[in-house]
């Protein structure tokens, strides 16, 4: 790797030894570091005059670090766009899903990608279409699109349709459709089944909803999703992954496969089902 940039929140002051040791050791790897316009505001103090700055990832970067919690790797996923541009996530905090390299382990995981002990995990993601122009033109998602009432309002209808063909009216707080990927968050949090995220396939998670009959259903990702929605105050919320935006309810809205997708730096050693098993719980059991 010749050719890194790096992005992220701002840095705490008991984790800018992180910081320098990741710099440090790019630099004697010899590799060309750049910082997003975003991160460079966030730590001009940690960086100074530092004057490698880009304002959009382009196909020649061979990696990007996303320094920080899931949330802050799904904003680097937004500058790495269509380029399919790998991305490393390392935590900052608290151990995430997609940002799995806890920062105690920066030195170690560092050693390993210099020496190509990695794989890279291709992620599937979402795109939305509509008869208007939203969220500036990115359109995509890795975990989920939501469909939500607005603030304290009455619940929405949604009818949803498969392919053409329609599949159920939901009534409710909202709906949302999740990736593999996003079956371990906010879906998860309504209900929605754990995938492994190789899987090819969206879950149609409702979010409260006020039929009791009504459960997650898994449809394949080459399904394409149509949704027409009712509301009293006639607007709602549609949401892509930690973005949202206010919308009126007579827009058009489709849900499908998005042509690229996201590519996931995995070290040695950290695997989806470690993850699972650390973030869930699970095995805490004396029988284990």
């Amino acid at each position: 790797m010749k050719k890194i940039a790096l992005h992220g929140l701002a840095v705490e002051t008991d984790s800018e030894k992180y910081l320098t040791q990741i710099i440090d050791r790019l630099s004697i790897e010899g590799v060309e570091i750049w910082f997003t316009s975003d991160f460079k505001s966030r730590n001009t103090r940690l960086l100074g005059k530092k004057k490698n700055i880009i304002e959009k990832i382009t196909p020649d970067f061979d990696c990007v670090f996303s320094l920080g919690g899931d949330g802050t790797f799904l904003e680097s996923l937004l500058w790495v766009g269509s380029t399919e541009v790998p991305i490393l996530g390392i935590n900052m905090g608290r151990l995430g899903f997609l940002a799995s390299i806890a920062k105690e382990y920066i030195k170690e995981s560092l050693y390993l990608l210099f020496k190509e002990n990695y794989k890279v995990e291709r992620r599937s993601l979402l795109t939305l279409e509509s008869n208007m122009e939203l969220f500036d033109g990115k359109t995509f998602a890795l975990n989920e699109c939501a469909i939500l009432r607005k603030d304290t309002s009455a619940m929405i209808m949604v009818k949803c349709y498969i392919d053409g063909e329609y599949l159920n009216t939901y009534w409710a707080d909202g709906l949302m459709v999740s990736t593999p990927t996003g079956s371990t968050g906010y879906s998860l949090s309504c209900g929605g089944p754990l995938m492994m995220p190789d899987s090819k396939d969206f879950i149609i998670t409702p979010v409260s909803p006020h039929n009791l009959n009504v459960r997650p259903l898994i449809v394949s990702d080459e399904s394409e999703l149509k949704f027409e929605i009712e509301t009293r105050n006639r607007s709602f919320l549609i949401s892509l992954d930690s973005r949202s935006e206010t919308i009126e309810s007579d827009v058009e809205i489709i849900v499908k496969k998005a042509p690229f997708y996201a590519n996931l730096i995995r070290i040695e050693g950290i695997n989806f089902p470690d993850t699972i098993r650390n973030k869930l719980g699970w095995g805490f059991d004396k029988r284990n």
